[in-house]
C-alpha cells in the first residue's frame, strides 16, 4: 500500500466549511487504483464537531495512461486537415516562426496551468474554482462548451465510421461516375486538367468530381436541402454510425480513468502508425516530392500579413485544446506529487511535432494529385472535411490495393477523433460529477444520460441539412466563446488567486516554483495573447457561409445565442454568488474573491487586501 501525505491547508479546501475550523488530519491511501482521504475536521472555537467525510477519487493506473489520454485529446483531427493547409497557405516555413512563437509564450503556459490547477486541487472544471468562487461560472462555461462540441464532433467521426465500412469493397465507391448518388453533371476525374478547370477554378473547389460527389450526395444528401432552413430527417446510415461511435465513447467512459486509460493505448497510437504507413507510401508517388517543397518553402514576406499571426494564434490555442476543461478533468486524477511541468512539455512538443510531421503525408498525396491532373499545387491544396473526405479519398482511389489503403486512412481518422471526443464528454462528465455527489455516486448512469443526450442532438446534423447545423457550432459554439472562457480563467488564477499562491502550490506538489519566465507569462503575456485572439477573432469574424451556400441572418443570430448562452455563466454566476452570501459589501466581495479554505478570515474580519504589491506579485 502506497501512503501518500497530502499538504497543508491550500490542499483541504475542498471540505472546510465557511466557519472556523481547522482540520486534523488528511491522509490519503492509494488501492486499487483508489484513492481515500480521510479527515476529521474540529472546530477550533468550541462548536460543534463536525462528521468524518470520506471522499473517493480515481488516480491514473499508470503514468503512461495519463500522458496517452492527454496526448489523444490534443492530436486531433486538425492536425490533420488544419495545419498542413496554414503552414503551407501562410509562408510554409516561414509560418512556423509565429506558430512556435505563440507555443512558448502562451501555448505552453496555458497547457501548465491548467495541468497544476487540476492536479493541486484534484478537481473538475467547476469545483476547481474554490480557489476564487467567484469565477466559478467559467467552469460552467467551459463544460457546456465541451458539450456543444461533442454534439458535431461525434458526427464527423461517424462519417469517418461510415467511409470506413464503405471501403470495404473491392472498387471504392467514389472511383467512378455512374452511381445511383451522382448527378448527370459528374465528370470522371481522368478528364480534369488544367484546360478543362479554366482560370481561378481551384480542382478542390470542384464539385463535380465522382469524391466530391460521394461525400455531399451519397453521405451528406446535401442535394436534398435547400438550406439550413430545410433540414429533412436523419439519414439512417449516419444515424447508425453515431449510435456505433456513442456506445464507443460510453464503454470507454463508463468506469472512469481505469476504462479510458486502457482504450487510449490504442487510439492515440494507432493514428502515428498509419501516418507512418501513408508518409512511406506518399514518398513513392509520382509528383510527391513537389508538394513536399511546396509544403516546405520558405516566404518571409507573408509575415507581414497580419492574418499570419493570427492563424498561427488561432491555431496554437486550438490545438492543445486548453480551456475546454480537459486538461483540468485529467490532471485531477493524476498522484498530487505528479510532475506536471514535464508532461506539458512533453505533450505539447508531441502535439505541435505531430501536426508538422502530418504535413509531409498529406502534400505528399497533394503532391501525387497535382502530377496527375497536372495543376498546380495551390489547385488541390485544402483543408477540413475537403481535405479527408475528397481530395485524399480520391488519391486513395487511384492507388493499387486502394481498399487497404482507405481502409487505413479512415482507422485514423476514427482513431483521431475517438480520443478528443472521450477527453471533452470526461470533462464533462468530471466537471458536473465533482459538483454534484450524486452525479459521481451513479457515474455510470450518468455517462449513458450525457452520451445519449449527446446523440440526440447530434442528429440535427446527420439530416439532409445536417452540414449547416455543424458549420454553425462549430463556428460559434467553441469560437469565441472558449476563447473568452480562457482568457476570463487566466485572468482568474493569475490576478484574483495569484501567481504567486499559485506558484506556491506547484511548488508543495513538485517541490520547485516556477522558474520567473512561466510566471511572467501567466501573469502578463498569456491573458495578452489571449486578449489579441479574442480581439481578432472578433474583427475578423464574418457571416456564414458553406461553400457558396450563404446563410440566412436569422441563424447567425442563432449561432451567437449559442455562443452567448455559454458565456453568460461568467457574469451571472458572479451576481448570484455575490447576493447570495450574507454581510456587508466589502464581506460579500472577499468571500467571493478568498479561496474557500480562507473564509474563516473573512468571517473573522481579516479581509484580504489587494494592494498593488499582491496584484504585481510574480
Amino acid at each position: 500500500m502506497e501512503v501518500q501525505m497530502k499538504p497543508d491547508h491550500h490542499k483541504l479546501s475542498a471540505v472546510a466549511p465557511l466557519n472556523q475550523c481547522d482540520v486534523e488530519l488528511t491522509l490519503v491511501k492509494d488501492q486499487n487504483g483508489v484513492q481515500c482521504t480521510s479527515s476529521s475536521i474540529v472546530p477550533n472555537h468550541g462548536g460543534p464537531l463536525t462528521s468524518n467525510t470520506e471522499v473517493e477519487r480515481e488516480i491514473w493506473g499508470k503514468k503512461i495512461d495519463f500522458l496517452l489520454s492527454v496526448i489523444g485529446f490534443a492530436v486531433d483531427l486538425a492536425n490533420v486537415w488544419r495545419f498542413p493547409y496554414l503552414c503551407y497557405k501562410n509562408g510554409g516555413g516561414a509560418f512556423l516562426i509565429p506558430y512556435i512563437l505563440f507555443l512558448v509564450i502562451a501555448g505552453m503556459p496555458l497547457f501548465y496551468m491548467e495541468l497544476a490547477l487540476g492536479q493541486y486541487n484534484r478537481e473538475g472544471a467547476a469545483t476547481v474554482w474554490k480557489i476564487c468562487p467567484v469565477f466559478k461560472g467559467v467552469g460552467y462555461t467551459v463544460i457546456l462548451i465541451a458539450l456543444y462540441v461533442g454534439f458535431y464532433y461525434n458526427v464527423i467521426i461517424a462519417w469517418s465510421l461510415y467511409y470506413l465500412f464503405s471501403s470495404m469493397t473491392s472498387e471504392l465507391p467514389w472511383l467512378k461516375c455512374g452511381n445511383r448518388w451522382n448527378s448527370p453533371n459528374c465528370v470522371d476525374p481522368l478528364a480534369i486538367n488544367k484546360s478543362v478547370l479554366g482560370n481561378g477554378t481551384s480542382y478542390a473547389k470542384y464539385k463535380i468530381t465522382p469524391a466530391a460527389e460521394y461525400y455531399e450526395r451519397g453521405v451528406l444528401h446535401l442535394h436534398e436541402s435547400k438550406g439550413i432552413q430545410d433540414l429533412g430527417m436523419p439519414r439512417w446510415e449516419l444515424s447508425l454510425c453515431l449510435i456505433v461511435v456513442v456506445f464507443i465513447l460510453y464503454f470507454s467512459l463508463w468506469k472512469g480513468v481505469k476504462s479510458s486509460g486502457k482504450v487510449v493505448y490504442i487510439t492515440a497510437t494507432m493514428p502515428y502508425i498509419v501516418l507512418f504507413v501513408l508518409l512511406i507510401r506518399g514518398i513513392t508517388l509520382p509528383g510527391s516530392m513537389n508538394g513536399i517543397k511546396a509544403y516546405l518553402h520558405i516566404d518571409f514576406n507573408r509575415l507581414n500579413n497580419l492574418e499570419v499571426w493570427i492563424d498561427a494564434a488561432t491555431q496554437i490555442f486550438f490545438s492543445l485544446g486548453a480551456g475546454f476543461g480537459v486538461l483540468i478533468a485529467f490532471a485531477s486524477y493524476n498522484k498530487f506529487d505528479n510532475n506536471c511541468y514535464r508532461d506539458a512539455l512533453l505533450t505539447t512538443t508531441v502535439n505541435c511535432v505531430t501536426s508538422f510531421f502530418s504535413g509531409f503525408a498529406i502534400f505528399s498525396v497533394l503532391g501525387y494529385m497535382a502530377h496527375k491532373h497536372k495543376v498546380k499545387i495551390e489547385d488541390v491544396a485544402t483543408e477540413g472535411a475537403g481535405l479527408v473526405f475528397i481530395i485524399y479519398p480520391e488519391a486513395i482511389s487511384t492507388l493499387p490495393g486502394s481498399t487497404f489503403w482507405a481502409i487505413l486512412f479512415f482507422i485514423m481518422l476514427l482513431t483521431l477523433g475517438i480520443d478528443s471526443s472521450m477527453g471533452g464528454m470526461e470533462a464533462v462528465i468530471t466537471g458536473l460529477s465533482d459538483d454534484f455527489l450524486f452525479l459521481k455516486r451513479n457515474r455510470k448512469v450518468f455517462t449513458f444520460a450525457t452520451a445519449f443526450g449527446t446523440f440526440l442532438f447530434s442528429l440535427l446534423c446527420i439530416t439532409n441539412g445536417g452540414i449547416y447545423v455543424l458549420t454553425l457550432l462549430d463556428k460559434y459554439a467553441a469560437g469565441t466563446a472558449i476563447l473568452f472562457g480562457v482568457l476570463i480563467e487566466a485572468i482568474g488564477v493569475s490576478w484574483f488567486y495569484g501567481v504567486d499562491r499559485f506558484s506556491e502550490d506547484i511548488e508543495r506538489m513538485m517541490g520547485f516554483k516556477p522558474g520567473l519566465y512561466w510566471r511572467l507569462c501567466w501573469k502578463f503575456v498569456s491573458p495578452a495573447f489571449l486578449l489579441f485572439v479574442v480581439i481578432a477573432s472578433a474583427v475578423t469574424s464574418s457571416g456564414l457561409k458553406y461553400d457558396e451556400y450563404v446563410f440566412p441572418n436569422w441563424s447567425n443570430y442563432v449561432g451567437w445565442g449559442v455562443a452567448m448562452s455559454s458565456m453568460l455563466f461568467v457574469p451571472f454566476y458572479a451576481i448570484y454568488k455575490f447576493f447570495s452570501i450574507p454581510g456587508t459589501f466589502k464581506e460579500r466581495i472577499a468571500y467571493c474573491i478568498t479561496p474557500e479554505h480562507e473564509h474563516h478570515l473573512v468571517a473573522e474580519g481579516n479581509v484580504r487586501q489587494f494592494t498593488l504589491k499582491h496584484w504585481l506579485a510574480i
